[in-house]
């Protein structure tokens, strides 16, 4: 018997105020470009990695870029401190580097690309307290910079401070100052917003709209910082990048261990490399998930069933269409 598969809008009241995961098929509704989700396999496609950086790759046995580029960035700052003469190691960090920069110039999107489906992406996602984007794009950060310019009482909050720091107290963030209702935003991979510096300050690089992305590469360029993301390898690697973050790790231990009874998944396949974030969310009370499909795949509903009931326990699973009214870039934005 085949599994019933909704619009959003029936069950979108169960689910109000809830916890939202949003996974690469998220993205790529967006933009299909985005559907590189190695930015590895589309840089060794392209032809940009050298020999020796790929030797990297072998040696430390990953496929994350953020992983060897930092590596190679400490190394060279540790040589030229002690006055190493070693040009092979800088080389290598800049090739990795300018990799890096030049995948995520070919595959992500203009902000101009994508300006007309923020106000739809923005309804959708104020209707749920947390956010959690496991994709290393923009498109959650344009979400939340559109939303600054909407008098609709609404904020957006990802934790960061003024001065670009995460503040590790972020559950204080529900509480609401001059708006009405908010939003808690995290990133448990991480996103190309954010860096660590030479100390291993995690830090938030900010800009607004199109300037982003631009701010994000020339900072980078500056090799005053490395971004701070996971996109990459399997789930012992993944859960080893996130423990060597503070962050990432604050976000892994108690945003997703926090208490909640919902939880939607919009386009994430669910595999076995991010089975750890379900791990960590078994004990935080969820009795009901909504699950997004794409074009009715009946399979799919039974991998998530399968893999849902494993990893929380007998819960309620309702399914619904990804591109129905309502959801994501399907949302109407409301005129205030």
């Amino acid at each position: 018997m085949p599994f019933l598969i909704l619009p959003w809008e029936d069950i979108a009241p169960q689910y109000h105020q809830g916890t939202i995961l949003l996974g690469n098929g998220a993205s790529m509704a967006v933009s299909p470009s985005l559907g590189y989700g190695s930015l590895l396999q589309y840089a060794n496609r392209a032809g940009l990695l050298a020999d020796d950086v790929n030797q990297l790759f072998d040696f430390f046995h990953t496929c994350d870029f953020e992983l060897i580029l930092r590596l190679v960035w400490q190394a060279s700052n540790i040589n030229r401190s002690l006055q190493v003469a070693d040009t092979r190691t800088y080389d290598a960090y800049v090739n990795v580097r300018e990799c890096l920069i030049q995948a995520v110039r070919d595959v992500h999107p203009e902000y101009d690309e994508v300006r007309d489906q923020l106000p739809g992406m923005y309804q959708f996602l104020k209707g749920f307290d947390t956010v959690l984007s496991l994709n290393y794009d923009l498109l959650v950060y344009w979400t939340m910079t559109y939303g600054l310019d909407v008098r609709d009482g609404h904020l957006f909050k990802d934790c960061f401070l003024w001065n670009a720091a995460f503040d590790d107290n972020w559950w204080r963030f529900r509480e609401t100052y001059r708006e009405r209702t908010n939003t808690l935003v995290f990133y448990p991979h991480g996103s190309l917003a954010l860096c660590r510096n030479a100390v291993e300050q995690e830090l938030k690089i900010h800009s607004e709209g199109e300037a982003l992305l631009d701010a994000i590469l020339a900072e980078w360029r500056r090799e005053r910082v490395v971004p701070l993301f996971v996109s990459e390898g399997t789930m012992p690697q993944k859960v080893a990048s996130i423990q060597n973050s503070y962050y990432l790790s604050t976000v892994y231990r108690e945003v997703l261990a926090s208490q909640r009874t919902t939880l939607t998944i919009f386009g994430w396949g669910m595999g076995e490399h991010d089975t750890h974030l379900l791990k960590r969310m078994c004990n935080s009370g969820i009795r009901r998930v909504a699950v997004s499909v794409y074009r009715n795949d009946q399979a799919y509903c039974y991998h998530a069933l399968q893999t849902l009931q494993q990893e929380l326990g007998d819960i309620q699973v309702d399914f619904f269409d990804a591109e129905s009214e309502g959801c994501w870039v399907n949302a109407v934005p409301v005129v205030v």
